[in-house]
């Protein structure tokens, strides 16, 4: 307990630090038509979120170090692209690097050559799809705590990472929580937190899914991973670049157009995930949950978003009539 008071000291200083060399060195981020806030604020702020991860590190017995290694290496990269942009060639050969580290540790190149091909392609489009949906104040620190939550109460029985490690991360978010879930923020996840935050809840599914066996622990991301399939796909249809920053998501009409505030938002998109969480989970200990009741959940969850776009949307339109 006194490790854990300590680790959250050293937060809340590593946090009101970096406030003070962000401000001197102007690591903000200004609103733009594309952005879903109106005032300047500092941007890198999920710093806290690796340094936990280091932290953690340093206080338990140097474990992992490879991985530790690849989260801080994607965080640096992170950070550098939040203080002045970099070329997404050298951002992308980093992030395979990273997940090929992560890859390698938990030993899942052992597995068929068609399993790898899809851990990358979900690593990475989470990895991403993570970093996309950090639009509004509260998403981020609420979306980590329901899931680092849900990965501590499994973890329990389970023991897939170390507790410690998922308990130092849940403290690091609650402090970042407290300068980002408000009204105006006072500082953003930036890359460096979304990104890092992305790779370490990653790390955590993949190595619940190799140690269960059970795939379907994948819906606990599901929330984020419609909305951000579907957004792709109906910006694909509008012939845009998917990489460009753009206001299209479920999330950012609801807290732009209909100036929903960020935080009421932020606890939908959360409490949505945790009731799937809860399904989930109850489905999967019972041995209910196979790969068709999967399937039917996952279109399920898609035709109620889809209903849901299809009503905001409409009602969009008739507002700018």
């Amino acid at each position: 307990m006194l490790l854990y008071i300590i680790a959250f000291i050293i937060f809340v200083v590593i946090l009101l630090g970096y406030f003070k060399i962000a401000d001197h060195f102007n690591i903000i981020d200004k609103p733009n038509e594309r952005s879903s806030h109106k005032h300047i604020t500092i941007r890198g702020g999920g710093i806290v979120f690796p340094a936990a991860a280091f932290l953690w590190f340093l206080m338990y017995g140097f474990n992992q170090p490879w991985i530790i290694f690849a989260l801080l290496l994607l965080a640096t990269v992170s950070f550098l692209d939040d203080a002045k942009t970099l070329s997404s060639k050298i951002r992308i050969t980093i992030h395979f690097i990273a997940v090929s580290v992560l890859f390698w540790q938990i030993q899942l190149f052992d597995l068929p050559w068609y399993y790898i091909l899809l851990a990358y392609l979900l690593v990475t489009g989470w990895i991403n799809a993570f970093n996309f949906m950090d639009g509004i104040n509260g998403i981020t620190a609420f979306y980590g705590l329901v899931a680092l939550g849900t990965f501590a109460w499994l973890n329990q029985s389970m023991h897939f990472v170390s507790q410690d490690l998922i308990i130092l991360l849940i403290f690091s978010v609650l402090i970042f929580s407290f300068f980002n879930a408000r009204h105006r923020a006072k500082t953003f996840a930036g890359d460096v937190g979304s990104v890092s935050l992305a790779f370490l809840l990653a790390w955590f599914i993949v190595s619940l899914i190799i140690k269960t066996g059970r795939f379907e622990y994948i819906l606990l991301f599901a929330v984020y991973g419609i909305d951000t399939v579907f957004t792709i796909i109906h910006r694909l249809q509008q012939r845009e670049n998917i990489f460009e920053a753009h206001r299209t998501h479920l999330y950012q009409f609801l807290s732009n157009e209909f100036q929903w505030p960020h935080i009421i938002v932020s606890g939908i998109y959360c409490v949505i995930q945790l009731g799937i969480n809860y399904i989930a989970i109850k489905l999967i200990a019972e041995n209910r949950m196979n790969w068709q009741i999967f399937i039917l959940f996952l279109l399920v969850l898609s035709s109620i978003y889809l209903v849901a776009r299809y009503i905001i949307l409409k009602d969009l339109r008739l507002k700018l009539r």
